[in-house]
């Protein structure tokens, strides 16, 4: 979690212990061949299908659809400050891609292949470009829909609280949740903050994480295991080392495992709900006081807290004089997790401190 600005009168000692539930296998699944295999692809990837398809291993294919906003068909007026000539130029590439789409999206499943779709999201208004990809990708009921959202960074990615609107749309339109496909550090971001992001914290996880291992990454947030793992991209797939080669396909396919059979996979493609919300974890019970001081005098103050339900902080302010009093303090901050984690501040008070007032914190 990231932490916040830490304020009040004293210092924060935590200890929080985290039990971690028994992790899904989680070292190299793909060797597991009951594992299913997905290829997911994007417009110049090339393929020789029938190279492809002799690997029985592969269950599914995720093409890209949309990308950000729609493309301007007349190039008219505003353009963002592009020019006319490369407005058409996207315009013919955007029809190029749409057509190669459902190309593939006709001789996947003909296949026998499941099939899903990808927006790739982008700063913007998040209604049009759901819109956008409903209409480009036309997804059928037994077909996953995926919001990509590439990192936290509004002025580069779509903003999560757009991703929100975006996912709400999807539902309203289509009577499905879509799945949510990031990396490791936006779906960290997303757990820890799941109070904010209520609906993209319990879209089923694509989770994408270059590693042979990921123990310890689950459970997070309302995610007990990822839906799909993208364990295989460019960035770590070589002509001399590759973790899974795809068939018919060069090594900047990227390759995902799901964490059951193809027959399971088959059976919750489509996914389209949202999973349960967990619980927040209880939070602590803290007290207010009027803290009389006379002069400009200095002092400083501790305290400690612990955790669980009614827990309460308590502290003792030193003045220059000598003389001690017992108060009770509130010290707010975002914990974060792992064990002893801490925090500390100190106070100059001036001719008086009062209503030193509480803000919980959650720790999760």
């Amino acid at each position: 979690m990231t932490s916040k600005q830490l304020f009040g009168l004293g210092a924060l000692f935590l200890a929080a212990t985290l039990p971690l539930p028994a992790a899904a296998a989680d070292l190299e699944p793909w060797r597991k061949t009951d594992n299913a295999i997905v290829i997911d692809a994007y417009e110049l990837n090339e393929i020789d299908w029938s190279d492809m398809l002799s690997d029985k291993r592969i269950a599914g294919f995720i093409s890209k659809a949309s990308d950000g906003l729609p493309e301007s068909y007349s190039c008219k007026g505003e353009h963002g400050g592009d020019t006319v000539a490369h407005c058409k130029t996207m315009w013919r590439k955007y029809a190029v891609s749409r057509e190669l789409y459902q190309t593939r999206r006709l001789l996947a499943r003909s296949k026998g292949l499941l099939w899903g779709a990808y927006h790739l999201a982008r700063p913007g208004n998040p209604v049009d470009q759901a819109n956008h990809f409903l209409d480009y990708a036309e997804p059928q009921a037994d077909e996953m829909m995926v919001l990509d959202i590439e990192g936290i960074d509004p002025d580069n990615y779509m903003s999560l609280a757009d991703a929100q609107v975006f996912a709400g749309h999807v539902k309203t339109r289509t009577g499905r949740y879509p799945v949510l496909y990031t990396n490791h550090a936006t779906a960290r971001y997303i757990a820890a903050n799941r109070d904010t992001y209520r609906i993209l914290s319990r879209l089923p996880l694509w989770y994408a994480r270059y590693k042979p291992g990921i123990a310890g990454s689950f459970p997070m947030g309302n995610w007990d295991n990822y839906a799909l793992w993208q364990f295989s991209a460019a960035v770590n797939c070589s002509k001399r080392r590759c973790p899974y080669r795809v068939k018919g396909a060069e090594n900047d396919i990227d390759v995902n495992v799901a964490p059951m059979s193809r027959a399971e996979l088959k059976a919750v493609w489509a996914f389209g709900s949202l999973l349960p919300e967990k619980p927040f974890e209880p939070v602590d019970d803290m007290l207010t006081a009027s803290i009389p001081a006379s002069g400009a005098l200095k002092a400083t103050g501790e305290a400690l807290a612990s955790t669980g339900a009614a827990a309460q902080t308590a502290g003792a302010i030193t003045l220059a004089s000598s003389a001690t009093g017992s108060f009770a303090v509130s010290v707010s901050a975002s914990v974060g997790t792992g064990l002893a984690v801490t925090g500390a501040a100190t106070a100059t008070p001036g001719r008086s401190m009062v209503e030193v007032t509480p803000l919980n914190y959650q720790d999760f």
